[in-house]
């Protein structure tokens, strides 16, 4: 049984991934939270790529950062395609979009009830 992460080192794990995203030139970078509303998870990261390619680069950049602080994804979703992209870390889960595909699911609007946090360079 792994140990249960404080509430205070999530937030701020998903603020840093929420920054990767940022850090790799990805767009609309958003934090939901999701206390209170979902039982699910604690936070989505939510950030768009400009291409398929981009889309896999920043989401490979996020797992691969995350992990040298200790921070392993539990599952990886949509890397070969590329259009979407859900890294699971359990206690958030990073979502990084092809602009269509954002556009499509419209995730903010779904989880409206969420408090969100953009972040901008």
């Amino acid at each position: 049984m792994s140990p249960v992460t404080p509430p205070d080192q999530v937030t701020e794990q998903a603020r840093r991934a929420a920054a990767l995203c940022l850090d790799n030139k990805a767009l609309d970078v958003l934090l939901l939270d999701l206390h209170g509303v979902t039982d699910m998870t604690d936070y989505f990261v939510v950030a768009t790529g400009t291409s398929d390619t981009h889309v896999r680069s920043v989401a490979g950049n996020v797992v691969e950062a995350m992990a040298k602080v200790g921070v392993k994804a539990y599952s990886i979703e949509g890397a070969e395609e590329g259009r979407w992209v859900l890294v699971d870390f359990v206690d958030f889960v990073v979502h990084v979009f092809h602009p269509s595909m954002r556009s499509y699911y419209q995730i903010e609007r779904l989880w409206g009830d969420a408090p969100s946090v953009a972040f901008s360079s």
